[in-house]
């Protein structure tokens, strides 16, 4: 195997990491923080990132010249007899001599080699996307053009995040684990799709004057859109699949819980709406907002304060306003046609159009997932009891933006998504987050997700957020500050053998062909034949 050697290592610890000294040869600004690189030791290779880089010399009285920089030859001299540069390493994982994956609980020798990775050991870690697997290809480890795959397998099991800042080209990145997973028909998707991005096509990122393929353009047999403008979706060129009304009947409290920050409502206006919903039912909502003018006998009838009900009124009439709502039964539930997609395994995308409101979003969102919540779980028990007969649930994984809106401390504990992220995986349900201030959502949540895409952040407290739980945060802090602002990621958890910095694929004509050519026909799942155990 031909690898070109850094230097070795010349001291460190297992909890520390490793220091290595840099060959003479050796380019030291090659030598990026983020880099896949190998240690060879006696029994082990040690597979490490490099976390850190500095300056070094023999002897402090070197450090205290003042060079004649201008005198080229004399610092060529220096710098290849008394100057040299060391790197700090942290290595994630160790193979033995049968390639055997395991956790590092040992460390190298002193003056063990250190190479640049090979691409042989970039597949044999995270594996080698084929037709009969479920690896895909997600970008490449950085100056290197080898593919790094995510298991969508384990992929699917959890919940997963992509988070960075505004800019950082979190949808793009999402959209390409989107068609992963499409491609490879691991699972079934439903997006809520509040800028209109997933469908039909969407502008390339720094240029507005292009466009990209949306995913119902690369899959159009495997993604249905629902609309909630749909005259927006059809000046976009794609008439929608089904256009979304939602009558006040499928509404109830808790989906109003979920607006409290955005209605501003008080805990005593949600006393008063479980009141009417005792006495009324799936009609409590309806029977509020036609009792405006007898809102007093309305609140003695039911023991609820008369202030109290003023006020849920006052909030609530804003619901009137949303053309998608409607105060009549609705007798063909369009999220029972939603769910007998899904059940087909046909993703939805969800398009917003011009109800991009953060009322429109929150409460759709809160409606459509409460009755997936149900019906995955009423599927989950029937299979269990029976799996002789009754089909197993499709994988699903629900996209959500803004997801600090829906997994805030507050509304976390309180509201369906905090459910699913905490529990419903093992009824074949989970959550795609994708958000820009990861240190809004609460903790518990965060400690669920199994695998997380993360672009570039600078808020201190949205780093902190997002590395909690991570196995050594330090190493991987620093490694997260040099990330550029486009196209570079460290992707980590459950899905990856062990933490690393990527460059992502690019959304364009060769990744069209790409997905098309791994796509397998029938919508059978085939099973894995080669799989690697994560260790983290």
């Amino acid at each position: 195997m031909d690898r070109k050697k850094l230097g070795h290592i010349i001291g460190g610890s297992l909890i520390d990491g490793l220091l290595m000294r840099m060959t003479s040869g050796a380019d030291i600004e090659n030598a990026k923080a983020g880099r896949f690189v190998c240690i060879d030791g006696g029994t082990y290779r040690f597979f490490s990132l490099i976390s850190n880089i500095a300056l070094d010399s023999i002897g402090d009285n070197f450090t205290k010249t003042t060079l004649a920089t201008e005198n080229s030859f004399t610092a060529q001299i220096l710098r290849k007899n008394n100057f040299f540069a060391t790197l700090f390493i942290k290595p994630l994982i160790m193979l033995d001599a049968k390639n055997n994956l395991m956790p590092v609980k040992t460390i190298p020798p002193h003056c063990a080699p250190v190479y640049e990775a090979h691409d042989s050991e970039i597949a044999l870690i995270f594996g080698t996307e084929r037709p009969d697997n479920l690896f895909f290809n997600i970008g490449t480890p950085l100056d290197m053009n080898t593919p790094v795959c995510l298991d969508l397998n384990k992929l699917t099991e959890r919940s997963n995040a992509v988070f960075g800042k505004t800019g950082t080209g979190k949808t793009f990145i999402t959209r390409i684990l989107l068609a992963g997973i499409l491609a490879k028909k691991a699972g079934v998707n439903l997006i809520f799709d509040m800028h209109s991005e997933y469908g039909l096509q969407a502008r390339q990122e720094g240029n507005n004057k292009k466009f990209v393929k949306g995913l119902k353009t690369l899959f159009p047999s495997q993604v249905a859109i629902f609309s909630l403008d749909p005259a927006s979706t059809r000046r976009r060129g794609c008439a929608p699949d089904q256009e979304v009304v939602i009558g006040f009947d499928e509404i109830t409290v808790d989906d109003i819980m979920l607006l409290s920050e955005e209605l501003s409502l008080h805990t005593t206006a949600l006393e008063a709406a479980y009141l009417l919903h005792t006495r009324f039912k799936k009609n409590w909502l309806s029977m509020l907002l036609k009792n405006e003018s007898s809102i007093k006998e309305l609140s003695n009838d039911l023991g609820a304060h008369p202030e109290s009900m003023a006020a849920l009124l006052r909030k609530l009439k804003r619901l009137e306003y949303l053309p998608f709502l409607t105060q009549e039964t609705t007798e063909k539930s369009v999220i029972k046609s939603l769910l007998s997609y899904l059940d087909r395994g046909i993703s939805v995308i969800l398009e917003f159009g011009h109800q991009t409101s953060m009322l429109s979003y929150l409460l759709v969102t809160g409606v459509i997932t409460r009755h997936i919540h149900h019906h995955y779980v009423k599927k989950t028990e029937q299979y269990l009891a029976d799996p002789a007969n009754q089909p197993e649930p499709h994988k699903l994984m629900i996209t959500i933006e803004e997801a600090h809106k829906f997994l805030n401390p507050q509304a976390a504990k309180q509201t369906i998504f905090g459910t699913i992220a905490r529990e419903l995986r093992k009824y074949y349900v989970s959550l795609l987050i994708v958000d820009q201030r990861p240190s809004s959502i609460d903790s518990e949540v965060l400690s669920q997700v199994g695998t997380k895409l993360i672009a570039q952040l600078n808020d201190e407290r949205d780093i902190q957020a997002v590395l909690t739980g991570a196995p050594d945060s330090v190493s991987l802090k620093s490694v997260l500050a040099t990330l550029d602002s486009k196209q570079q990621i460290l992707a980590l958890g459950h899905a990856l053998t062990m933490p690393i910095v990527l460059k992502t694929r690019k959304f364009d004509e060769t990744f069209y062909k790409d997905v098309s050519e791994i796509s397998l026909p029938g919508g059978t799942i085939l099973s894995t034949k080669e799989k690697i155990d994560t260790i983290f």
